[in-house]
Parts: structure tokens; C-alpha cells; sequence
């Protein structure tokens, strides 16, 4: 499998697990037409994140998001273009941590489905990219 489809299906495998997780707990169906659209927008930038994530340019943050770790991975007449990938993800990120919450029945999870979120990106990031664990970020 090549490095696109290994990304993807470690995208898709997250997404799975952390849906299972919300369902084990709620017994509720959470695979809605938004949270749907969210997931393929994640899956289609993602091919654009990885090598940022390669790099170590960006890191998974334990707040659930996506950090621009060091500037100095990306080329300045790049970044501009990084920075603008990492607020779609972020945006898609929150969009998919309301809308489970919400589909559960129960909005005021958001923060709790954030936290579980940013464990389990962190728990499945790729060997050699940077996370954040206490505060600071590690190379994993």
C-alpha cells in the first residue's frame, strides 16, 4: 500500500474508532450526512497535511487540533498556503466534534468528544511525527 492509502486508512480507522467509542457509550447512530461530509474533507486535505507532518513542520496538539510546530519546515513562500491547510483542518475538526456531540443528542459533549479526539489522533500518529503530551511536543 502506498504512503496516500496507509494516511488514509489511518485516518478512516481513527474516525472509526472514536465513532465506535461515542456509540458504546451512547448506543446512538452518529454517521450523519454532515459528519459524513466533514470526514471526506479530512480525508481529501490529509494528502496535502502529511508531508507537513513528515516534515515536522506541523503536530497533532492534545487539544485536538492541528499546530504549526515549526515554521521553519516550510518554505516561506509556502506557508502561507500551510497555514491556510491547518485552519481547514481545525475548522473541520470542530465541525466534527460538534456535530457528534450533537448527533448523540447531547451538545454539551463537545468538549468530552474533543479530549477523546485529540488522545486518539495523538495514540495513532505515524512514528517520526510530533505530538503534544504535558505540554510539549515529542517526536513520537
Amino acid at each position: 500500500m502506498n504512503a496516500i492509502g496507509c494516511l488514509r486508512a489511518w485516518l478512516a480507522a481513527l474516525l472509526l474508532g472514536v465513532a465506535g467509542l461515542a456509540l458504546a457509550q451512547g448506543n446512538l447512530e452518529i454517521d450523519t450526512p454532515a459528519i459524513a461530509a466533514v470526514k471526506q474533507s479530512m480525508q481529501q486535505r490529509h494528502a496535502q497535511l502529511a508531508p507537513l507532518y513528515n516534515a515536522g513542520a506541523i503536530g497533532l496538539a492534545a487539544d485536538g487540533t492541528v499546530a504549526l510546530r515549526d515554521a521553519t519546515g516550510v518554505p516561506l513562500a509556502q506557508r502561507g498556503q500551510a497555514n491556510a491547510l491547518i485552519a481547514a483542518e481545525n475548522a473541520d475538526r470542530a465541525a466534527l466534534y460538534r456535530e457528534i456531540a450533537r448527533a448523540n443528542g447531547h451538545p454539551e459533549w463537545e468538549a468530552d468528544v474533543r479530549k477523546t479526539f485529540g488522545e486518539r489522533w495523538i495514540e495513532r500518529a505515524q512514528a517520526g511525527w510530533w505530538v503534544q503530551r504535558g505540554g510539549s511536543w515529542v517526536r513520537k
